[in-house]
This record gives C-alpha cells, structure tokens and sequence, in this order.
C-alpha cells in the first residue's frame, strides 16, 4: 500500500479523511457506511484515531487493515505511547508492519480517563518526539506523521517551546505533519511561517455541523473561532438547515484560500459523517 511520503512528492493537493473509533457495534456499522460513501471521493489516504488511553490500539489496526483491503485505499493507524512499554510498541509496529500497514500518525497520546497529566508506562516513552524517533530505531518501512498545533498545544510551556517540540519530531524523523483544527487561517499562515520546518505541514480543517460544536472546539481543541463566523452562526438562530449552508461556505473558502497559498493538502476531521465532507470537497474539485 502507498505511503504517504511518496504521495506528497508525487501529487498535490492531497486530501484525505479522519475517523475515529466508534463505541458501539452500531457505530462500526456507521463507520464502514461512511467510509463506503467518501470512498467515491477517490481520498488519497484515510486515518484512524486512537481510543483515550489507547482503548482501541486492536481495533484502530483492524479498521485500518479493512479499509485498505475492502476499498484499496491507504490508510493511516494514529499510535500512541499511553500505557506501553518499548517493547510492547515494537511488538505492536511489527504486528502493523505484517498487516500490510505503511503509514503511521506517531503521537504521545492524551493521559487515561481519570488522570490529569501524562505518565509514560515503565520503560516507555514520554513524548511524541520520542515515539517518532523510536520507530525510526527499528527500521520497519513506516512514513511517519506527527501532530501540529496552529494555536499552541494546551500543555505547552509557551508558544516558543511548542516550536522547539515540533522541530524535534522532525528533527527526529516525522515525514510530514498534520494540524489540530482551526477556523482562522492567519494562525495557520503564522504558525508555517514561525515553525520554519522542511517537512509538509497539511492543515486540518472540520465543518460545524451543528450548534453545540461551536463551544465544544473552542474547549476542546483551543481554537478560536473569527467573529465573522461566530456572527454568521448566531443570525442562524435553530435554523440547522441555515447553519449548515453558512458553515459549508465557510468552509469551502477557507479551503481555497489555504491551498491557492500552497497548503499541500487539506486533511478533513469527518466525526465519521458524509455529507458536509463530500459537499465541501466536491466544491472545491469543481
């Protein structure tokens, strides 16, 4: 199955989708009906995300190795060091590696339910940074992607040492990053121009698909939300029909102008839903 390394040299813009791990049976079914639907897209790669705490380390590589071998497209197993020691993640990259598996988005993870700071496993690993240059030890044939934050990491010491903390993952071996999502591309064009990295940067990008996300995000991620937006949203009122269309114009431009500035790609965040990813993507080819 291609990597993503060499699809970036080859083609650009790229776009590729994000899932992540359902909790239910019905949500699996869910998942593989989404994926089905996007698969008409022709994405470039697909990614899966890693339970908290790493809950879904078997079933994040089991849902990879079916979308690669039931829709032929390469997909990316997100990893984590939460709760295993080096041997345990060698063990697990070389049952990745058997499976066919080329493409890994290398993380530190978040801390366990419960837990408010992060505690690597005895012998295992306390950084993203670390993780990337631990697989780059083993030698399996991975292209290794790490995370980005436009608007600084929410752990980070200062925006000056999150930069350090990006060029290191580089430094120690990532092939290209992704961004956390954000809704102001000006922190996105600052962020690429401060972190002066030699590595493809792809932005992430997720439409508002309903009213309760709006806080959600700002919370979640730390991402602040333009005032236009916030504006637009607000003259929606409970209007979802209203929000929707506000929400996919936004996103389409913002799309545009991130690629028409040479972002290589845009990576859609797709909360395992089709339609607002398939309208903004069909738009945007068109």
């Amino acid at each position: 199955m291609k990597m993503i390394t060499d699809m970036l040299k080859e083609k650009r813009p790229l776009y590729s989708f994000e899932f992540f791990p359902p909790k239910t049976s019905e949500g699996e079914t869910k998942l593989f009906s989404t994926v089905q639907e996007l698969s008409a897209l022709k994405p470039d790669f697909v990614s899966v995300t890693y339970g908290a705490g790493g809950s879904t380390r078997d079933k994040t590589r089991s849902w990879v190795e079916t979308i690669q071998n039931r829709y032929g497209i390469p997909a990316m197993a997100h990893f984590t060091c939460v709760g295993s020691s080096r041997a345990e993640i060698r063990a697990y990259l070389e049952d990745l590696s058997r499976s066919g598996i080329r493409n890994i988005m290398a993380l530190r993870g978040d801390p366990p339910k419960g837990e408010t700071s992060f505690k690597p496993a005895p012998d295992g690993l306390a950084h993203g940074s670390e993780m990337i240059a631990f697989i780059r030890q083993t030698g399996l044939p991975f292209a290794l992607g790490g995370a980005a934050y436009p608007e600084v990491h929410p752990e980070a010491i200062s925006p000056e040492d999150d930069l350090v903390r990006l060029r290191e993952k580089v430094k120690c071996g990532a092939d290209f990053l992704v961004t956390q999502l954000f809704f102001d591309n000006s922190k996105y064009f600052s962020f690429i121009k401060k972190a002066d990295v030699a590595v493809p940067v792809v932005p992430g990008i997720m439409p508002i698909t309903a009213f309760q996300q709006v806080e959600r995000f700002t919370k979640m991620a730390g991402c602040s939300i333009p005032q236009s937006l916030l504006r637009a949203i607000a003259d929606c009122g409970e209007d979802t029909k209203k929000l929707l269309e506000v929400s996919l114009a936004f996103t389409e431009q913002q799309c545009r102008e991130l690629l028409d500035a040479g972002a290589p790609g845009i990576h859609f965040y797709t909360l395992n839903q089709s339609h607002a990813t398939m309208e903004i993507l069909e738009r945007i080819r068109r």
